[in-house]
């Protein structure tokens, strides 16, 4: 009985727990702001380079 309280009263695997689950958000907005980050380069690049095409700068 003594082993049963002890494990309903341990609180370090919900610790652990919270930490993943924090470690989890941080990567997703991480990934989210590198994929706009990544859009947003492409999309510069693009119109750079379609500038210096019309300026007659691709020989």
């Amino acid at each position: 009985m003594n082993l049963v309280k002890r494990f309903l009263n341990d609180e370090s695997g919900a610790t652990a727990i919270e930490y993943g689950l924090i470690a989890a958000l941080i990567a997703v907005v991480i990934i989210g702001a590198a994929t706009t980050l990544g859009d947003n380069l492409s999309a510069t690049f693009a119109e750079i380079s379609g500038q210096l095409v019309a300026a007659g700068g691709d020989s």
